[in-house]
């Protein structure tokens, strides 16, 4: 019951992270620049993400344009494209794959030791999509800290961490915990399934024991 409590737990701590990232991939609100010119009433903000940059002038609605080459994109922001579609998609399977495994399905029937190995890959996938998660999203984070502070940039070209940065740092720690989950149900299991080995291992000896002695009594009360 309590195994059955711990892989509901992952799973929704899973999709949770999945939705996340996911939301962070494909939001524009990667780096933002903001600033403001000589008259103070000009103010323009600029977003750009993995797939397209955006600007907004004072209250105007936002206007986005989509890249129009790969090249365009800084070294980090080409890196995170396909790290972040790489986390979309194990953590998509590995979300799959547990649903076979956990002990509310009926996908795999009076095989307990399938369902342990299924959900066990299916961890170590979700924690494979928690690293591909947190790595563009530091390193988009670090190069974007260490352009503000030189001195070598004018304000404009100076930029700031976007919403979709912190969403990406949730995520991965909400994935990072439904695959911990998935493996502790395992550890549980396994911990289980030695004390029951080591008592009835246990319980044979016992019982050959005592067969071996009144054998020997009845033995000894014949001669």
């Amino acid at each position: 019951m309590a195994n059955s409590a711990l892989e509901i737990v992952g799973l929704l701590l899973t999709l949770i992270g999945l939705i996340g990232a996911a939301a962070s991939t494909g939001m524009p609100m990667w780096r933002v620049t903001a600033f403001i010119g000589e008259n103070i009433i000009v103010f323009e903000t600029r977003y750009e993400g993995l797939w397209m940059n955006c600007f907004r002038q004072a209250d105007i609605r936002m206007q986005c344009k989509v890249y129009d080459s790969l090249l365009a994109l800084s070294p980090d922001l080409q890196a995170a494209r396909g790290l972040m579609c790489c986390a979309l998609a194990l953590g998509g399977l590995g979300l799959l794959i547990s649903l076979l495994g956990m002990q509310c399905t009926s996908c795999i029937q009076n095989n307990d030791r399938a369902k342990r190995v299924v959900l066990i890959i299916s961890g170590c996938m979700v924690i494979m999509a928690c690293i591909c998660v947190l790595i563009p999203v530091s390193w988009t984070g670090h190069v974007i800290i260490r352009d503000f502070y030189n001195p070598l940039l004018i304000d404009a070209q100076r930029r700031e961490l976007g919403e979709a940065l912190y969403i990406g740092w949730v995520a991965s720690a909400f994935l990072f915990a439904g695959g911990c989950m998935f493996l502790c149900c395992n550890l549980q299991s396994d911990e289980k399934g030695s004390e029951r080995y080591v008592y009835s291992r246990n319980s044979a000896y016992t019982s050959l024991h005592i067969s071996m002695r009144s054998a020997l009594e009845q033995n000894i009360s014949s001669e």
